[in-house]
């Protein structure tokens, strides 16, 4: 029986594929496969894997290149498959269970693969890729790491796999959605198919739409507005939280968040979902609006968007522009964040543990922050001033008697409670030891 499958990345594309053959595809036939392609075999954490030579798909330096090879895998989401193996190891000790995982946009397997691998109880894993090419590499990936025990691959589309193990009986502890673009439209699927309590973990890469630069689709896709602002990756951690809220609130499931970071071309979400209608409301009311000055860089946030709409800018009267609705609660769990610290700390096989380290300390310190960040150099500029070190200027705010610490989504960020006008002191008072 052949029947199609829509597969959507950026745009809808129809695949036709012989269900009798994938669903009968024969072990010996699969390890000795000959790919049409080149191939090559790399180690990361505690496995090896085989993947598409990448380089061989590059054609000029602004291409993602990923995206050309036949068989989907990202080198620079390394840290990120990293962290994600630290969540689930955090998550699992909490829960006490033992894990079903899956993976519905698996590619050659790699992430899937290394939660079987590196972190203990698991009852088993399912990778799963609508990619006939990609199926293949992954099952050669399982009987090369000899993990055939835990880890079995299927081949559909995302949304018809997750609905298919929508039932109670079928759901999963974890599942993590790592696509090229927005993971939006896998949502509602994911949620039906998440066990009460379930784990799950969001990356997008759409930052374009996520910063500001096209609110009409980031309307559609996260149900909110972003803005251009030098804290638009900090919007786009809380849009993508605002978009899952809108997802489980509409199956009666409310949302608590684990840790969230943004890296690179991406943002990264972790979070729980309990059922509930009283948990689902819970959860929408902690929706808001952050309005920002373009003039003088005041903001302010809150739940009520008529009082704040009518409000002009407290600092220089000039009209402020309105991001959300999005998420106003706690961007990351500080105890969370702690055991995910201490599993690092157990660890020897991660090549990004320095980088790592050093997120997960930035991340833990900003866990009871509130919304927005300062960067100094676009401070600076409006006052017209040097720009003085970081370190020296979050010394200053402290001594005026408010919160500041560094933030891990700008190297000379700082987050804080004070306003523009003691941010501004704190950097005049700064530079003071300079002047001769």
């Amino acid at each position: 029986m052949i029947i199609n499958i829509v597969y959507s990345l950026g745009r809808s594309q129809t695949h036709k594929v012989d269900r009798s053959k994938v669903e009968k595809l024969d072990q010996d036939k699969i390890m000795t496969h000959k790919f049409s392609f080149p191939t090559e075999i790399i180690k990361e954490g505690r496995i090896k894997v085989t993947i598409s030579k990448l380089k061989l798909y590059a054609k000029g330096l602004s291409e993602y290149i990923p995206s050309k090879a036949p068989v989907f895998y990202n080198p620079l989401m390394e840290m990120s498959r990293d962290v994600s193996v630290l969540a689930l190891r955090v998550y699992q000790k909490r829960t006490g269970k033992k894990l079903r995982i899956c993976d519905p946009l698996a590619g050659c397997g790699i992430r899937g693969l290394r939660f079987a691998r590196e972190v203990k109880q698991i009852d088993n894993v399912t990778l799963n890729d609508v990619n006939l090419e990609a199926v293949k590499m992954a099952q050669i990936n399982i009987e090369m790491n000899e993990l055939s025990n835990l880890v079995t691959v299927k081949n559909y589309d995302a949304n018809i796999f997750l609905n298919k193990n929508s039932f109670t009986n079928k759901r999963y502890d974890v599942i993590d959605i790592d696509p090229y673009g927005s993971p939006t439209h896998f949502l509602d699927s994911a949620v039906r198919a998440l066990k009460n309590g379930g784990l799950i973990a969001l990356t997008a890469t759409d930052m374009a739409v996520l910063c500001g630069v096209k609110n009409l689709v980031c309307i559609r896709k996260y149900f909110g507005k972003s803005l251009r602002t030098e804290y638009c990756h900090e919007l786009a951690i809380r849009l993508l939280i605002n978009a899952l809220v809108f997802s489980a609130g509409r199956h009666n499931f409310g949302v608590n968040v684990l840790f969230s970071h943004h890296t690179g071309h991406y943002v990264r979400v972790y979070a729980q979902i309990w059922r509930g209608k009283l948990k689902a409301n819970a959860s929408i009311k902690k929706l808001g609006y952050i309005l920002h000055c373009f003039n003088c860089l005041n903001r302010k946030w809150g739940f009520n968007i008529p009082r704040l709409i009518e409000g002009k800018c407290d600092v220089c009267g000039k009209k402020m522009r309105v991001a959300g609705p999005l998420w106003l609660g706690k961007l990351v769990d500080g105890t969370f964040c702690t055991e995910m610290i201490a599993e690092l700390k157990r660890e020897e096989n991660m090549k990004t543990g320095r980088m790592l380290s050093k997120l997960l300390h930035m991340v833990e310190m900003e866990a009871d922050t509130l919304p927005t960040y300062f960067v100094i150099d676009k401070v600076c500029k409006k006052i017209k001033s040097n720009v003085p070190t970081k370190q020296k200027v979050i010394e200053k705010i402290l001594e005026e008697g408010y919160n500041a610490v560094s933030t891990h989504f700008n190297p000379i960020g700082i987050k804080t409670n004070a306003s523009i006008r003691i941010v501004e002191k704190g950097i005049r008072n700064a530079l003071k030891k300079y002047t001769i």
